[in-house]
């Protein structure tokens, strides 16, 4: 695994960032976490309104201030992206966690996802949130692991209206 290391969204990642998501976008699988479905045809206006969220303006009714970070490599290729949400609501406390992440689908298995992880943990530090919520659906075991590899203890599993079950961890600082 090359070094890493996390990067606020800027003007400057605007080439490395469309890569990153045009593989998402060409897996056709589901984008983790939610920011990075956001179009970023108009980037500058994607970069301004990660912003906005992270100051907490213009959020829907009930959503809570969240911050973005990009897992960023020595030569400059994003490989993973963090959405740390700065509370919890009752939604986010069953199922969303304060930090949802995701890995671009070439970077997977090589270590990422637990470095990622680790990174954010010292983030949500930063914004004093002392006991951390991971959550990540009972199927993703992958991801159960990764939580666990950073201190995560598990909590009783929430189960959505659909069935999915949805495992819940916290992490102590």
């Amino acid at each position: 695994m090359a070094d890493v290391y996390l990067v606020r969204p800027g003007l400057e990642w605007k080439e490395p960032y469309l890569d990153f998501y045009r593989e998402w976008i060409d897996s056709g699988e589901d984008i983790v976490p939610w920011v990075v479905e956001r179009d970023p045809s108009d980037f500058e206006g994607m970069l301004q309104w990660l912003e906005d969220h992270s100051n907490g303006i213009g959020l829907q009714e009930g959503w809570v201030a969240d911050s973005t970070y990009w897992l960023a490599t020595e030569n400059r290729k994003i490989v993973g992206a963090v959405n740390i949400r700065h509370a919890l609501t009752p939604w986010l406390t069953d199922r969303g966690g304060h930090i949802g992440y995701g890995i671009r689908p070439s970077a997977r298995r090589q270590g990422y996802a637990t470095k990622l992880l680790a990174l954010s943990l010292g983030k949500t530090r930063e914004l004093g949130i002392q006991r951390v919520l991971v959550c990540c659906d009972e199927s993703n075991v992958a991801s159960a692991r990764t939580i666990l590899n950073n201190g995560g203890v598990e909590d009783t599993s929430f189960t959505e209206e659909n069935g999915n079950v949805i495992r819940r961890f916290w992490i102590e600082d």
